[in-house]
């Protein structure tokens, strides 16, 4: 049986997440609080800005830095756009 949430980034309810895909309090509202696919536009989006902006994982200031565009992303917020990418137009 699927779970439903009522996604905070997406404004509807949808799909909830399997799993609390980050730790402690902040992975609990995400889990209660964001749908798989909100998840899955976040993914994409931290990627291109490790990607664009050389971010190392492992780096704390690049940790930091993800998390605050993570809750932006997810929870309202301003979110950094990716320099240097330019959207595929149709």
């Amino acid at each position: 049986m699927t779970r439903l949430v009522q996604c905070a980034k997406l404004g509807c309810e949808a799909d909830g997440l399997d799993f609390a895909p980050y730790p402690g309090e902040l992975g609990a509202r995400i889990y209660n609080q964001v749908s798989k696919q909100a998840w899955t536009q976040w993914l994409a989006h931290q990627t291109m800005l490790i990607n664009e902006n050389r971010l190392s994982p492992i780096d704390p200031k690049a940790r930091k830095y993800l998390r605050e565009q993570m809750q932006a992303f997810l929870f309202g917020g301003r979110v950094d756009p990716v320099a240097g990418y330019l959207p595929p137009s149709d």
